[in-house]
C-alpha cells in the first residue's frame, strides 16, 4: 500500500503541473519555480566551495601556527630523519648505504651541519663563545637560538630533497659535524642518531695510511712525510672532541637512537643492521637486509679498489698493531683513552700484551719506529 500511495502522489503533482502550464498564469508560475530551483542549484554549489575555502583557511592557519612553534607540514617529517655521528674513517660510509638502501631512504652525505655551532672548528674557546651572556649562543637564551638552528638545518633538508615524501627517511651522514651533535639533536629531539664508534688507534692507522703521499685522502695540510707523529695527534685529538660530544649527545638524547662498533659491525653486519633497525624504530625486511649485507660485504668489493692508499685499505679491527709506531700508538691512547676506557674497556690488557711482545722481538730487529711483520703478511 505505501508504494501505491506514493505513485498515486506523484502522478497528481504531474497533473497538476499540466493543469498550472495549461494557463498563462500556469506558465509563468512553472517559469518561476524553474529559477528558483537553479537558484537552489547555485546556492548549492557555492556552500559547498565555500566549505573548500574553509578548509583551505584552516589548513593555512595550522601551517602558520606550526611555523610560529618551530613544526613543519611539508618536508620529510623530521621524525624520520637519522643522524650517523662519530668521526672519519669508522665505517659511517658502509653503514649509511646500508641503511639507506634496506630501507629506500635518501641521505645527505657530510653536510659539516655541526661545525656551524663548534667553537673549537674555529680554535676559539667555547667557554669565550658560548658561555658568556652576551654571546649569540648563550645557553641562556638556548630556547630563542634552538629555533634558528631547528628552521636552518630544516630548510636545508626541504629545500635539497624536494621530491622526497613526508613519511620517507633521510639518513644524515655527518661525522666531521659530530662536534656539533649536542646542539644539532637539541634543535631536533625528535629525530633518530646512531653513534658509530672505531678504535681510535685504527681510526689513526687509516688516516696516516691515506695521507700518505699518493694515499686517497692526500692534501698538502695532512702530509705525513714530513711528520706523521704531529699528524697522529692531531687525528686523535680530533677524535676526542667529535666521539666524545656525539656521546655527550647521545648520553642526553631521549628519543630513538643507538651506538654501534665498528668491529661488531664488521664481525657480522647483518645481525648489527637488524639490532640497529629495531632500536631506531624501523621495519626491515630480513631476506633483504641479507641481501643488502652481502652486497656490501668487504669480499664483494673488488680487489683493485682495496688496499694500501686506497679508500678501502683494510677493513681488519686491531690493523693498529701493525701499522703504528708504539709511540703513536701510545699517543693515541693517551688522549683517547676516556672513550677507550667507554667504548673498549679491554683495550688496556691488549696494550700490555703487545708490549710484551715487542719487548721479546729484541731491541732494534725490525728498525725502531717498526714493529716486524710475520712472514707471506703485508699492509692493506
Amino acid at each position: 500500500m505505501p508504494r501505491v500511495r506514493t505513485l498515486l502522489a506523484g502522478l497528481a503533482s504531474r497533473q497538476r503541473r499540466r493543469e498550472e502550464t495549461a494557463s498563462p498564469e500556469g506558465e509563468r508560475l512553472a517559469e518561476v519555480r524553474k529559477k528558483l530551483a537553479e537558484k537552489n542549484r547555485r546556492l548549492k554549489r557555492l556552500r559547498e566551495q565555500l566549505e573548500v575555502k574553509d578548509e583551505e583557511v584552516l589548513r593555512l592557519q595550522e601551517a602558520l601556527a606550526a611555523r610560529d612553534a618551530g613544526e613543519r607540514t611539508g618536508g620529510i617529517d623530521p621524525a624520520n630523519i637519522v643522524w650517523i655521528f662519530g668521526t672519519a674513517r669508522t665505517g659511517s660510509t658502509w653503514l649509511s648505504e646500508m641503511l639507506a638502501e634496506s630501507k629506500g631512504c635518501a641521505t645527505w652525505n657530510e653536510p659539516f651541519v655541526g661545525t656551524l655551532f663548534a667553537p673549537t672548528f674555529y680554535r676559539l674557546d667555547w667557554q669565550l663563545v658560548g658561555g658568556r651572556r652576551e654571546s649569540i649562543l648563550s645557553p641562556r637564551y638556548a630556547p630563542t637560538w634552538l629555533k634558528s638552528v631547528r628552521s636552518l638545518i630544516l630548510d636545508g633538508v626541504e629545500a635539497r630533497f624536494t621530491a622526497v615524501s613526508r613519511e620517507s627517511c633521510l639518513i644524515v651522514k655527518d661525522p666531521h659535524g659530530s662536534v656539533g651533535a649536542p646542539i644539532v639533536m637539541k634543535a631536533i629531539p625528535e629525530s633518530r642518531m646512531i653513534v658509530l664508534v672505531r678504535d681510535p688507534r685504527d681510526v689513526a692507522a687509516s688516516i696516516l695510511d691515506g695521507s700518505r703521499e699518493g694515499g686517497w685522502r692526500e692534501r698538502d695540510w695532512e702530509r705525513t712525510d714530513g711528520d706523521p707523529d704531529s699528524l697522529v695527534r692531531v687525528r686523535a685529538e680530533l677524535y676526542l672532541k667529535s666521539v666524545g660530544n656525539a656521546w655527550q649527545a647521545y648520553k642526553a638524547h631521549t628519543g630513538r637512537k643507538v651506538l654501534v662498533r665498528y668491529e661488531d659491525l664488521r664481525a657480522d653486519a647483518q645481525g648489527e643492521m637488524k639490532r640497529l633497525c629495531s632500536a631506531l624504530g624501523m621495519e626491515v625486511d630480513e631476506m633483504e637486509l641479507a641481501r643488502v649485507a652481502e652486497r656490501h660485504s668487504w669480499e664483494n668489493i673488488p680487489e683493485d679498489r682495496k688496499g694500501e692508499g686506497k679508500f678501502y685499505r683494510k677493513a681488519t679491527p686491531g690493523g693498529w698493531k701493525e701499522d703504528l709506531t708504539p709511540e703513536q700508538a701510545a699517543t693515541v691512547e693517551s688522549i683517547t683513552a676516556p672513550l677507550l676506557d667507554e667504548f673498549y674497556p679491554e683495550w688496556k690488557g691488549e696494550t700490555d700484551s703487545v708490549d710484551s711482545e715487542a719487548a721479546l722481538d729484541g731491541e732494534g730487529l725490525a728498525g725502531e719506529n717498526e714493529r716486524p711483520k710475520k712472514d707471506g703478511e703485508r699492509r692493506v
